[in-house]
């Protein structure tokens, strides 16, 4: 059994690699050696990595890609895509340019609403605490004055407060339920900030009045936090066309196609088994620009799947129809991003991909990030119901097998033409390579 480590947190860099490597590695200057290979060499730059989180060691890429024709909105785009599955910016582009010779993607923020909680007991009569809620309202808002001016002039700050009883939960428990508008900020710390100086005004204010019984002057603050189920932050994201202008797929005729996009789309609302795979490919293109551009992707990812189970099963997060001859394919999205703080001017990266992006305004990078999601939806769906998912898949993930089989660049060059007509598997490469030595 390997022995306890105290004060990890406290040693060098150098200590821990040490350490680590030391303790867990049958090869402790290989694993060493790795973690030197992923050093950034610039060192400013490596520092600034090594302060992002605890106990950095070194860093640990994905690829960045590219995805450029987007017309959104009449404007064109490139976008900045980071992910390590391989079929998923080559799916970005063939929608792009799909799309864009259809009239492009047209998108609309339809709300910017975020959501913070002060959870708190009070242990009285339900009546007495909203008549005090009532009565001092505008005292709480006062008392955060000071916090809500800078995100004020930038067009933010508290677009409501309200009282909430949630005693059908558990006993004692209300809520300051509090909506804020966050400007081009995604806003956790501003709300959090916001949050836990409304809970000391509340008890501050709770412990003054007099006509409360002791135990009701007590106020026991639980929690004070930002959700991220964000249903008023919304953005949608939509493509149509004449459904003769949607052309063949694979030998499929437009009419059949449309009806068969249309069919797969009534599976996934209603099979929560499919739905959680649909919604996990529009995640697909969601996430890499989320991730390229320094947001939260955990956090989107646990609002964007709340608000597909909001009507209490788990459904597709897009629609298709037809209406009046017209092929219409849309989604609509809770995405809570923004363009300044956080990473946005840490990360050399993100500002590189901000810049590709034109420096968006969070209501902009919401429409660009909903359009990838829909892309990557489209571009699944259109496989599913025609050729298949996997034959597009495996041959983008072909490279990936080459080199698992540590193929030679004269057996990568063969092998790539010889399944440009064949079905690629991990079996069927393997026999390849066995057959085709260098």
């Amino acid at each position: 059994m390997k022995k306890r480590i105290e004060g990890f947190s406290r040693f060098s860099k150098q200590e821990k690699i040490e350490w680590i490597t030391a303790t867990y590695f049958k090869d402790p200057e290989k694993g060493k050696e790795l973690l030197s290979t992923y050093q950034n060499t610039d060192p400013l730059i490596q520092k600034r990595h090594d302060e992002f989180i605890e106990n950095s060691l070194t860093n640990f890429y994905f690829p960045l890609g590219v995805a450029p024709n987007f017309l959104i909105n009449g404007k064109n785009y490139t976008l900045p895509m980071t992910i390590e599955e391989s079929s998923v910016v080559a799916a970005a582009c063939k929608s792009a340019k799909f799309w864009g010779d259809r009239g492009g993607f047209k998108t609309r923020v339809i709300g910017t609403e975020k959501i913070g909680q002060v959870h708190f007991l009070f242990a009285g009569e339900t009546d007495k605490i909203i008549r005090f809620f009532s009565k001092h309202k505008e005292a709480l808002l006062r008392s955060i004055a000071a916090l809500t001016e800078n995100m004020e002039r930038r067009g933010g700050g508290i677009s409501g407060l309200e009282l909430r009883d949630k005693t059908d939960i558990l006993p004692n428990y209300f809520q300051l339920h509090v909506r804020f508008q966050t400007a081009d900020a995604m806003g956790a710390n501003f709300i959090n900030s916001c949050l836990e100086h409304l809970a000391a005004s509340l008890k501050d204010l709770a412990a003054k009045q007099t006509n409360f019984s002791k135990e009701e002057q007590d106020i026991e603050v639980v929690m004070s936090i930002l959700s991220n189920y964000v249903p008023n932050c919304l953005v949608e994201a939509k493509v149509s066309c004449p459904v003769e202008d949607l052309g063949e797929h694979d030998g499929v005729s437009a009419e059949l196609f449309a009806q068969k996009f249309i069919q797969a789309l009534r599976i996934a609302d209603g099979e929560p088994y499919r739905a959680v795979t649909h919604n996990k490919g529009i995640m697909n293109g969601v996430d890499a620009l989320v991730i390229a551009t320094g947001n939260d992707f955990r956090a989107v990812e646990a609002g964007v799947h709340a608000y597909a189970a909001r009507s209490g099963q788990y459904r597709s997060l897009s629609k298709a129809r037809v209406k009046e001859g017209v092929f219409e394919f849309w989604l609509t999205l809770p995405l809570a991003l923004g363009t300044v703080g956080g990473l946005t001017k840490l990360h050399p990266m993100v500002g590189w991909s901000l810049e590709l992006l034109e420096h968006p305004n969070a209501s902009e990078l919401m429409e660009i990030t909903a359009v990838a999601g829909l892309a990557q939806n489209f571009a699944a769906l259109r496989s599913l119901v025609t050729s298949g998912i996997q034959k597009g898949h495996m041959k983008m993930h072909l490279l990936n097998i080459l080199n698992q089989y540590e193929a030679t660049p004269k057996q990568k060059v063969k092998a790539v033409a010889y399944f440009k007509e064949q079905t690629v598997s991990a079996s069927a490469v393997q026999d390849f390579i066995q057959q085709n030595p260098d």
